[in-house]
């Protein structure tokens, strides 16, 4: 979505995002399909603000249960309607019998419905003024659910469902009040929506590493699950991998939530089927845990070329071709594309004589900071 008119200044006074910018909006297509493309996406605004929304989701449910008390606004509802008529589809498609055990054929049908309803299904949920962004916002919300030919879902498909409620958060439809209800209500029914799919159509796992990688699924209820365990008082990582404390704290935590349904699909010990996360059960602390979670995460989920290839990336053609800092003053995903600290963080650095994000080395003010360009942000 290319952005036409400039921002009204960068205050931060107030957690509100800023009036929405006006957009132009086009159908995405993809732009990653070799190696060399990684470098372009890497660079790009759209990464910045991916990983912007990413990490501030992280921060805003560190210490805090999935039943936590929380504002749930009129769009999470129309979100979580929404996500209610893809599982109300699914009852509505059962299984077919066929020779192959793997990849349920009736899928098909399913992803079918949601290829023809997907712009309508996206329009209930943005404002009357953004109707017009439908077409694009829905690419990301087919992308979310798997592939209908491979009949496969994995992290990047997890990854295109983030950056459907990205835009949203882009285009005003969802706001900095939302941060809770993004991640307990929204990502949470998301999260069993996706799980009914691949245990009724037996789904394949998409870019699987096998028992090297995390999990054959997701990877982001990983990372938010396990800020949500920082500081706890006597859950430590090494209590995952028993059986009596994720029963008893699954349904407050969506990292134990994981370890519970990863239980129920497989079989064996826990370090032969889940190596990885077994490793990550004599990590010390879920501080530590989350950290290098969100360094796997970088390096492997959105580094990789055929995880990004797996959902598509709109070019935003107005946004790619800037050196620039700061998006929106206040928005969600508000990130330095290079250091993806906050506007309010590289303030707070350069005024402490610390800053260094490799964007503006020698900035002279707090204008070179927070620059913007005559095109806005």
């Amino acid at each position: 979505m290319a952005e036409t008119e400039q921002l009204s200044g960068s205050s931060h006074e107030d957690d509100k995002l800023p009036s929405p910018v006006n957009f132009s909006f086009i159908v995405p297509k993809k732009e990653i399909s070799m190696v060399p493309d990684m470098g372009k996406w890497k660079r790009s605004q759209a990464y910045a603000d991916y990983m912007g929304f990413i990490l501030t989701m992280n921060e805003g449910v560190k210490g805090k249960k999935l039943t936590c008390e929380y504002q749930v606004s009129e769009t999470v509802e129309k979100l979580l309607a929404m996500l209610g008529t893809l599982d109300h589809w699914i009852d509505e498609t059962p299984p077919v019998d066929q020779p192959s055990r793997f990849g349920n054929k009736a899928y098909r049908t399913w992803y079918a419905k949601l290829e023809q309803e997907a712009e309508t299904l996206v329009k209930t949920v943005l404002p009357s003024d953004r109707h017009d962004a439908a077409p694009e916002i829905a690419v990301y919300l087919k992308e979310s659910v798997g592939n209908s030919t491979r009949i496969d879902y994995g992290t990047g498909h997890e990854a295109a469902f983030a950056a459907f409620l990205c835009c949203l958060c882009k285009v005003g439809a969802l706001r900095i009040e939302d941060q809770l209800a993004i991640v307990f209500k929204v990502f949470e029914k998301y999260l069993r929506v996706m799980r009914k799919l691949q245990k009724t159509y037996r789904m394949e796992p998409a870019g699987s590493q096998g028992v090297w990688g995390l999990d054959d699924f997701q990877f982001l209820p990983f990372i938010w699950g396990s800020a949500q365990l920082i500081d706890h008082p006597t859950l430590e990582p090494r209590h995952f991998l028993e059986e009596k404390a994720v029963n008893e704290n699954h349904q407050d935590y969506m990292f134990l939530e994981c370890i519970k349904f990863i239980n129920e699909m497989k079989t064996g010990p826990f370090a032969e089927h889940s190596n990885q996360l077994w490793n990550i059960s004599a990590v010390p602390s879920w501080s530590k845990v989350n950290q290098g979670l969100i360094r796997m995460y970088k390096a492997e989920a959105t580094h990789t070329s055929s995880d990004v290839q797996q959902y598509v990336w709109n070019k935003w053609p107005a946004l790619l071709q800037k050196p620039a800092v700061l998006v929106a003053a206040g928005c969600i995903m508000c990130r330095c594309r290079e250091c993806l600290c906050t506007a309010e963080t590289l303030l707070r650095k350069w005024r402490m004589g610390v800053y260094r994000c490799p964007t503006i080395p020698r900035a002279r003010n707090e204008q070179d900071v927070l620059w913007k360009d005559q095109q806005g942000w």
